[in-house]
C-alpha cells in the first residue's frame, strides 16, 4: 500500500469515528432537550391503593424503562421520576448535573394477583444491561446507573435470588454492578417526561434508542421464558 492510500484510509477512519461520535452525542442530547416545566416535581406518597403493590427500578433513561414496564401484563401504572439520592425535590436539570445522587427511576404499580415481585425483578435485569457502571446505551453518568429498590427484607432477599438466577444462567457475561437500595423517597418527574414515548413516537431518541431497546427486551424476555419452560 502506498503512502497516499494509507493516509486516505487513515483519514477515512477518523472521519467515520467522528460521525459515529456525533450521532451518539446527538442521541444522548435528545434526552435533555425537552425543558418545558409544564409540571413541577412532586414527592410521591409510597402507599399504593388497596389491592396494589409498588416496585421501583433505575435502569437508564426513564423514558425507555416506563415504556418497557407499561407493556407487562399485571402492571397497572408506571411513573417516571427520581430516587436513590440525597437532594430534596430534585429537578431534571439538577439530576443531570450528577451531583444529587438520584438516578432516573420508574415507580411501578402492579396487581400482585397477576404478577409478583420476583417476575418484575427478572424483567428489570432483562430489560437493560446491568453490567455497565453509570451508563446505559448512549446515556452516561451516575443518574443512569442500575439500582434495584426494595421496600422490605423479604423483597431484598427475592431480588438477590433473581440476580443469582440470571448470573447462573449467564444471561450477562460481565459482572453485574446493580446497586440494591431501600426505597425511601420517590419524586415524580416533570409532566413532559410522563408517557414520553407514547406522546412522542417520532422523536429521534425514541426512534434511535428507546424503541430498539424495547424490541431487544421483548426478544430476550421471550427467549428466557421459553428456555425456562423447557427446563
Amino acid at each position: 500500500m502506498d503512502m497516499v492510500s494509507a493516509k486516505f484510509l487513515s483519514s477515512s477512519r477518523v472521519f467515520t469515528y467522528g460521525i459515529l461520535f456525533l450521532i451518539s452525542a446527538f442521541l444522548t442530547l435528545q434526552c435533555h432537550l425537552f425543558s418545558e416545566k409544564d409540571e413541577a416535581v412532586q414527592k410521591i406518597f409510597l402507599q399504593p391503593k388497596e389491592g396494589q403493590k409498588i416496585a421501583a427500578f433505575a435502569e437508564g433513561c426513564f423514558w425507555c424503562s416506563e415504556h418497557i414496564f407499561e407493556s407487562v401484563p399485571g402492571v397497572l401504572d408506571v411513573v417516571s421520576g427520581y430516587a436513590g439520592g440525597h437532594t430534596k425535590n430534585p429537578s431534571y436539570d439538577l439530576v443531570n448535573t450528577e451531583t444529587t445522587g438520584h438516578a432516573e427511576t420508574v415507580l411501578v404499580y402492579y396487581d400482585p394477583s397477576k404478577i409478583d415481585y420476583a417476575e418484575l425483578c427478572r424483567i428489570f435485569f432483562l430489560s437493560h444491561d446491568p453490567t455497565t457502571l453509570n451508563r446505559q446505551g448512549p446515556d452516561e453518568g451516575s443518574s443512569y446507573r442500575s439500582i434495584l429498590f426494595y421496600s422490605s427484607d423479604a423483597e431484598l432477599k427475592i431480588a438477590k435470588k433473581i440476580q443469582g438466577e440470571l448470573k447462573e444462567k449467564q444471561i450477562w457475561k460481565d459482572p453485574i454492578v446493580t446497586e440494591f437500595q431501600e426505597l425511601k423517597e420517590f419524586y415524580r418527574a416533570e409532566g413532559y417526561h410522563q408517557n414520553f414515548i407514547q406522546n412522542n413516537p417520532n422523536q429521534s431518541y425514541v426512534r434511535g434508542v428507546s424503541i430498539p431497546r424495547y424490541k431487544e427486551f421483548q426478544s430476550r424476555y421471550e427467549l428466557y421464558k421459553t428456555t425456562k419452560k423447557e427446563k
